[in-house]
């Protein structure tokens, strides 16, 4: 039963069902067009027959006086050799004469009486001895546009019912195995058809969350089995980076707290290894807070980094004044770069509208913009920012500080990744990757510019949902 679930097996029957009805329907339309054709030949040649038979007849004074003109005139017709059977009958429905092999023939009532009146008709009945079907026409017999008689004439149809035993027994014998073999031939047209199918499912059954290095590659082909193959083998390379990145995001993660731990279980241990004075234990839980402090900082940015790119996708966007957000960005960090002897310049004009979430954009440029005062050690950081088309916003933020190599640049957006000038600051590696987080969920890119020594740019591209 389960091979008959198979799409090769419901291919080859649709197919055959299909074909099946297609080849009734066009069999029955040539059956009935073929005896609808026979019997009109027949019925045209009756007519016809019966036309050149009536001007051989003499009538006179309204009554059927000879009929030996008509007998001669019959012989030159041939009529008996062709299987006609021809009559004349007189207006109360005497034979007057006859000629042919069916002479028992019955004259039919309603068509015979409409002969009376002047009308001809065509009826089909059998012939009572030999029970063979037979095609009549009758018609009248006029002088003076006055009925004196009427004329029968009838042929067998044993021709035209062979013909059409024929024809049925042709199609009794020609439908079925044309079925046969395109319901075979649609099976194993589906099943080369879907031998790639096959392979995507044997190469599926081999790909597990431990390993997705696993492709399909197959033969490129521009239909739809070739887009189905092309668009699972990207799927699945997107998928092994993102099980990559996590991976790696993991074990990051772990190593970054497990310094902390390490210092902190290090500091415990060797305070613990001998009585102490009361300054060094205040050293030793000074340098506890201050590990303690930097695992918590990582903590909240793990945390925040992970809730962020649920919120982010399923919050509704308001609209915000980006002018006004980033003015008070800089004035909360100003203080800060005038600790330090920089100057914070926001060059940003009024009314920059775009529809966002407002705690997710503050995070992100106070992310880029402590990470410029971070690395700057004097000169000045600007922040400008302009409207681009299709309701876009840019805003650049750009330092003086120590720059970045362009080794580095590819990865400074990656977690906890950090350049090894930088490990002596403060940090965690995390703010410009949930800077880029918050970017992307604003349908925004994030670029860099940078250039050891002279200072670092970070273009920031936002666009409304």
């Amino acid at each position: 039963m389960k091979r008959l679930e198979t799409i090769r097996v419901r291919f080859a029957l649709w197919t055959a069902g299909l074909l099946l009805i297609i080849l009734l329907a066009f069999g029955g339309l040539v059956y009935y067009g073929m005896a609808q054709g026979l019997t009109t030949a027949i019925d045209n040649t009756l007519q016809l027959n019966a036309t050149q038979a009536v001007t051989g007849i003499n009538a006179e004074n309204a009554s059927l006086s000879s009929l030996d003109g008509f007998v001669h005139n019959l012989e030159g017709l041939d009529i008996s050799e062709s299987g006609f059977t021809l009559r004349v009958l007189d207006a109360k429905g005497q034979v007057l004469q006859e000629v042919g092999a069916y002479k028992t023939l019955p004259v039919p009532y309603n068509n015979f009486a409409n002969a009376l009146r002047g009308q001809s008709g065509f009826d089909t009945l059998l012939d009572p001895i030999g029970g063979d079907v037979m095609r009549m026409y009758l018609a009248p017999i006029t002088q003076d546009n006055q009925v004196i008689g009427v004329i029968q004439i009838a042929h067998n149809m044993a021709e035209v019912n062979e013909t059409l035993e024929t024809l049925l027994t042709v199609f009794w014998l020609g439908i079925p195995l044309l079925i046969i073999f395109t319901g075979a031939s649609s099976y194993f047209l589906a099943a080369y058809t879907l031998k790639p199918i096959d392979r995507i499912t044997r190469t599926a059954r081999q790909i597990s969350a431990e390993d997705l290095s696993a492709r399909l590659n197959l033969p490129p082909a521009d239909d739809e089995v070739g887009r189905l193959a092309v668009t699972l083998d990207s799927m699945l390379a997107r998928l092994d980076e993102g099980f990559r990145r996590e991976r790696r995001f993991t074990a990051d993660a772990s190593h970054e707290l497990r310094t902390p731990l390490a210092a902190m279980q290090a500091i415990l241990s060797s305070t613990l290894a001998r009585q102490r004075t009361s300054v060094e234990y205040e050293q030793a839980l000074l340098d506890l807070a201050q590990e303690t402090g930097r695992m918590r900082t990582l903590t909240e940015g793990l945390l925040h980094l992970v809730r962020n790119e649920a919120t982010l996708q399923s919050t509704e966007f308001e609209q915000i004044n980006l002018s006004v957000l980033l003015h008070d960005v800089a004035d909360t960090l100003r203080p800060l770069a005038e600790d330090k002897g920089l100057s914070l310049v926001c060059n940003v004009p009024d009314n920059l509208i775009m529809a966002g979430n407002q705690d997710g954009l503050i995070r992100l440029f106070v992310n880029l913009l402590g990470n410029g005062l971070k690395y700057t050690i004097q000169g000045q950081i600007t922040v400008t920012a302009n409207p681009c088309s299709n309701n876009a916003v840019e805003v650049t933020i750009t330092d003086t500080g120590i720059g970045i190599a362009p080794e580095h640049l590819p990865y400074i957006f990656d977690r906890f990744y950090r350049v090894e000038e930088s490990r002596s600051t403060d940090g965690n590696g995390l703010g410009l990757a949930i800077a880029l987080n918050v970017a992307h969920a604003h349908n925004g890119v994030i670029t860099v510019n940078s250039e050891t020594g002279k200072g670092t740019s970070f273009r920031v591209q936002l666009n409304s949902r």
